[in-house]
């Protein structure tokens, strides 16, 4: 059979299958430093995908917008070499960009319209959504002896909550979670996704905090507020689609849409994690 031939949920399971070892095998086998340059050039696809989403047709202005975010990951790659978690204030800038984010949302209407100063913002957002991500992906991993096992916890939870949600709301969902956002995303689904990242993260925390109670109540409480951000940050790249009549950003992974799509939740994840796992010292 082949693939445009197969239902979507075979399209996604079989997609899924290809990515997470090569995600998995990253996050574990990568030096730090080779990890973040290798997320960096991930993160620039995304942003290509990004700048057509909002509107930029010309491939000279797309292409400045990719290679000055790439450019400076790379950068601060090579600048802090050793000293990733200086980079905690561009993490934090992103929890306060994300926050900035579900005000957005709730005015859905802001930045519709196809005027230079929306796309202006846009373009801005494209570095506030990736810059900090990418920064606080780098710090999480280069972060010892369990740096790279809390990066896959990370992505592992966003996974998780995705496919609880997927199946709850196809089994279960009934009211619409923000119909003129994302019609297909229902409260049930959301409810699916926290009931299924509470017992990954009480799992996985037995492991990675050597079963201590209250440390494993601190990641529960964590993981809780980074599956609702991921959210966000779903819903955020749904309403960008909308208001550019595009259902998906691209059509590199079949079932799943493009770089972008894969990208969308992890890149508010990341900080507000990240800075959550600072701030509890876990």
């Amino acid at each position: 059979m082949k693939i445009a031939e197969m239902s979507s949920l075979q399209q996604r399971i079989l997609t899924a299958l290809v990515l997470a070892p090569i995600a998995i095998a990253g996050v574990l086998l990568l030096p730090s430093f080779y990890f973040a340059v290798a997320l960096a050039l991930v993160f620039a696809f995304g942003l290509w995908e990004w700048s057509r989403l909002i509107g930029l047709r010309q491939r000279r202005f797309r292409s400045l917008l990719v290679l000055a975010n790439l450019g400076a990951m790379l950068l601060l790659a090579w600048l802090y070499d050793g000293h990733s978690r200086d980079l905690l204030p561009l993490v934090l800038l992103g929890v306060g960009w994300w926050l900035v984010a579900l005000v957005w949302l709730r005015s859905s209407g802001f930045g519709g319209e196809a005027t230079l100063r929306n796309l202006e913002i846009k373009w801005l957002v494209g570095s506030l959504v990736t810059l900090p991500a990418w920064a606080a992906a780098w710090v999480l991993h280069d972060q010892a002896p369990l740096g790279p096992w809390w990066t896959l916890y990370l992505v592992m939870l966003v996974w998780v909550g995705d496919i609880g949600a997927y199946f709850f709301g196809r089994r279960f969902g009934q009211v619409k979670l923000a119909p003129t956002i994302s019609p297909g995303k229902t409260r049930e689904g959301l409810y699916g996704e926290l009931l299924a990242s509470v017992v990954f993260s009480i799992a996985a925390g037995l492991w990675l905090l050597d079963s201590d109670r209250q440390a494993i109540a601190a990641l529960v409480g964590l993981s809780l507020v980074t599956v609702i951000f991921s959210v966000v940050g779903d819903l955020f790249e749904s309403l960008i689609k909308r208001q550019s009549a595009t259902k998906d950003s691209g059509s590199l992974f079949p079932g799943h849409g493009g770089m972008l799509d894969r990208l969308d939740s992890m890149f508010a994840a990341l900080p507000i994690f990240v800075a959550g796992h600072h701030w509890l010292g876990l």
